[in-house]
């Protein structure tokens, strides 16, 4: 009687066994589309140029690491395939950490997603020149407006003539299907055009999808509902630059951006499952927010919000 009630433990327990494998081989493959965080400062970089604030004193003394300009990478282990989303002046060493920390492949990038044509989002499209990377036909995925300025502009248009970039192109809510598992749209947002369109990206995997809106004048400007397009999706990295409007003394009509204090307000009589969605990114230097243990990023990360760090990983 003992030898079968061991034997039937041992046939329960390899069965649960059994069971913990599947389940494990089935979130494993689940896991094999991620976004990661390669950037979260503003154009201008952390430490900032011609800071003398306590903010870049912070940097200089070591309380404090330096942070890239804002930029996701997109991973598919599975399929063998990743993709940025803006290139910014940090993209070489950026392009560095998703194949050192996460994905090598013979090719560098499999395609580069442009928001906008302000230096801190493709002026590292630079790296693909002659005087550096200087290979053929790396995919560039832009709006109209923004194609015909790289086209038009030195030195941007000698990466088009000697084909050291592939401009591709892209649609205001026109969905690119990039393989199997993953999909990108971009949408048009309202900021400063001077030179080109702006615009956000969702991108979906099988799982989870995310909102990724850098950069955007003021929230009430853009025609949809960010309330309503965060209710949307699993993760929402949307632009955090100002904290409030007392943090530079510029007129803020020149670099207009939504407050995170205003973003708060929005988003105050929501459900913290909402607010959980929510992650700040592109922030400026003189944003208390940027340091981790300052008081006020604290007591936002209390109510719910989250921000961004590099080095963090989403699952798609």
């Amino acid at each position: 009687m003992k030898i079968k009630s061991f034997i039937l433990c041992i046939l329960v327990f390899a069965f649960l066994f059994s069971c913990d494998e599947k389940t494990l081989e089935k979130k494993q493959l689940n896991n094999k589309q991620y976004i990661t965080v390669l950037g979260i400062a503003q154009d201008g970089g952390y430490p900032h140029i011609g800071c003398q604030k306590e903010c870049c004193a912070n940097f200089y003394n070591g309380k404090n690491s330096k942070k890239s300009v804002v930029s996701l990478g997109l991973v598919d282990v599975e399929n063998q395939q990743k993709w940025l989303f803006d290139a910014t002046p940090d993209m070489h060493t950026q392009l560095a950490a998703l194949e050192q920390n996460h994905l090598k492949t013979p090719s560098i990038i499999d395609g580069v997603f442009l928001t906008h044509a302000h230096i801190g989002h493709y002026t590292g499209l630079m790296y693909f020149g002659r005087e550096a990377f200087g290979k053929k036909d790396t995919k560039v995925y832009a709006m109209p407006k923004m194609k015909s300025f790289l086209k038009a502009n030195g030195p941007w248009s000698q990466l088009v003539s000697l084909q050291n970039i592939q401009l591709k192109n892209l649609q205001h809510d026109s969905t690119m299907v990039l393989n199997n598992k993953l999909k990108v749209t971009p949408f048009l947002v309202p900021h400063r055009d001077e030179f080109s369109e702006t615009v956000g990206y969702k991108i979906e995997g099988t799982k989870k999808t995310a909102l990724f809106i850098p950069d955007i004048d003021k929230w009430h400007k853009w025609k949809r509902s960010i309330i309503e397009e965060v209710k949307k999706v699993d993760y929402a990295f949307i632009d955090a630059t100002f904290l409030n409007q007392k943090e530079v003394k510029r007129a803020m009509t020149e670099v207009p951006h939504p407050f995170i204090q205003e973003t708060i307000n929005l988003f105050k009589n929501e459900s913290l499952s909402t607010k959980n969605k929510v992650i700040f990114i592109h922030f400026n230097h003189t944003n208390p927010t940027l340091q981790k243990d300052s008081k006020e990023r604290k007591e936002i990360e209390k109510l719910g919000f989250q921000f961004a760090s590099e080095g963090d990983n989403y699952q798609l």
